[in-house]
């Protein structure tokens, strides 16, 4: 996979969701972008692993993540309009899968202000459940969860299963604290962050 264009953070965010997703799905993804493409920034703030630097373009990537491009092989992305200023990475990093790839994205005040809300009431959630009994991941979730994000990388959809999951009195409190930690190793948002906390 190369990405192409772009300068703003959210076409690295989804080239990083769809690295996750294609490894999950046992394949092997190796991520390139040019030496002009804005990654000498530090982006393990956003969970991002680095990204492989070549001279140029590949020939023969399997697909292309873009701004501007669109053929059958490009993942084409609008780049995020606004100034995500100093909120946290992991916060703009929810807010940007909040909304589908392919849509465009303003970073606004309320959508970040939303986006921490959600974050941080995830966290206490798990947090509390890590006290609870251990049991296993709840799979009919989990799948369903996965299925959206194999399907065109619906992170929305994602997010509203683990919504509904946290909401869901039927589950025991060790089966959701096992889901979410497994959903969170695709979704890189460290759901896990407040476990320990007083």
């Amino acid at each position: 996979m190369q990405i192409l264009d772009g300068a703003g953070y959210r076409i690295p965010v989804v080239a990083d969701l769809l690295r996750r997703v294609a490894e999950r799905a046992r394949g092997h993804v190796a991520v390139a972008c040019t030496a002009a493409f804005p990654m000498a920034d530090d982006w393990t703030d956003y969970n991002i692993a680095p990204f492989e630097v070549v001279d140029t373009p590949l020939a023969d990537a399997d697909v292309e993540i873009s701004e501007g491009r669109a053929d059958g092989l490009c993942l084409t992305v609008p780049r995020e309009t606004g100034d995500p200023g100093t909120a946290d990475a992991l916060v703009v990093r929810l807010a940007m899968l909040e909304v589908p790839y392919r849509v465009p994205l303003e970073l606004s005040a309320a959508r970040l202000a939303g986006a921490g809300e959600r974050l941080a009431r995830w966290r206490s959630n798990v947090a509390e459940w890590a006290t609870a009994p251990g049991r296993p991941m709840n799979r009919e979730y989990a799948t369903r969860a996965e299925g959206a994000l194999a399907d065109d990388l619906d992170a929305p959809s994602a997010l509203a299963t683990l919504d509904r999951l946290a909401d869901d009195a039927d589950v025991p409190p060790g089966a959701k604290l096992e889901t979410f930690i497994h959903l969170d190793l695709l979704l890189a948002l460290g759901l896990v962050a407040a476990i320990g906390s007083a």
